[in-house]
């Protein structure tokens, strides 16, 4: 991978407090002409399969040689191993607790390593708060490999497993596909981890959630203010979504909950 110099960072911190800057601040320190770019911030506390689900699927929209840094970390501080991919002309940087499990089940050009904590004296890296790796670890880590001073291989062991993804993949049984909510927006629209692409041949699709059976239309405009409706998104997944209104408070659903498709 050739570095272009693009960070995203994902994580659950929210905005309250100062630690998403901080590490901002760590990252322009080491590498100043560095484009950090604020993916989402707001992904459920310690809820990986979320921040996956948003890493995985827009990453495409960066610059190839971008680095995507990922911390949704319950297990900060314990055993746990960091994750060092490249794939698709792409790096990430996440825990390994299943956040990047999906993607690299998937990819077939994925190279992976674990961190290896005997390499961060090699990037000045000395006694990292047990609570902020964010801040101690990843944050130096991605600005170095962002500014193309290191590459995945020379700080970590090269693994080919990882922690498994936390949520199973969506199952396609005939004619019929069952998934799960993976994230609620700020619209209220339930996304679900379901591909369009499982949907190939399905003529008219139903979506089966919280005890509804709703159609399957173009668009939100498509249905009358208050109907549910369910669509592919722009992320080329299944949404359940309420025309002038919340899914999420409507039926009652939120992030695990199982969703059927049906045709």
């Amino acid at each position: 991978m050739r570095a272009c110099g693009v960070i995203t960072i994902t994580t659950d911190f929210g905005h309250k407090g100062p630690f998403t800057a901080v590490m901002k601040g760590v990252i322009y320190t080491r590498f100043a002409s560095a484009t950090v770019i604020d993916l989402a911030h707001d992904i459920p506390a310690q809820w990986p399969p979320e921040a996956g689900f948003w890493v995985s699927r827009s990453y495409r929209y960066f610059p190839a040689g971008s680095v995507h840094l990922a911390i949704v970390d319950p297990g900060v501080g314990t055993e746990r191993d960091i994750l060092l991919a490249e794939h698709d002309g792409h790096c990430f940087i996440a825990p390994d607790n299943g956040l990047l499990a999906r993607m690299l089940d998937r990819a077939t050009d994925a190279r992976v390593f674990k961190l290896d904590p005997g390499r961060l004296e090699k990037l000045d890296i000395d006694q990292p708060s047990m609570t902020f790796h964010g801040r101690d670890i990843f944050a130096p880590i991605a600005a170095e490999i962002a500014a193309g001073r290191i590459t995945i291989a020379e700080i970590g062991v090269a693994s080919k497993e990882w922690t498994p993804a936390w949520l199973d993949e969506p199952e396609l049984m005939g004619r019929k596909v069952t998934g799960v909510v993976i994230t609620v927006d700020n619209f209220g629209n339930l996304i679900s981890n379901i591909d369009a692409a499982l949907l190939q041949g399905f003529a008219k699709p139903r979506v089966h959630v919280a005890g509804h059976d709703i159609a399957v239309l173009g668009t939100y405009g498509h249905a009358k203010p208050g109907d549910y409706l369910a669509l592919i998104n722009s992320f080329g997944v299944i949404e359940i979504a309420r025309a002038e209104g919340s899914a999420a408070e409507g039926l009652g659903a939120e992030r695990g909950a199982p969703v059927t498709v049906t045709d």
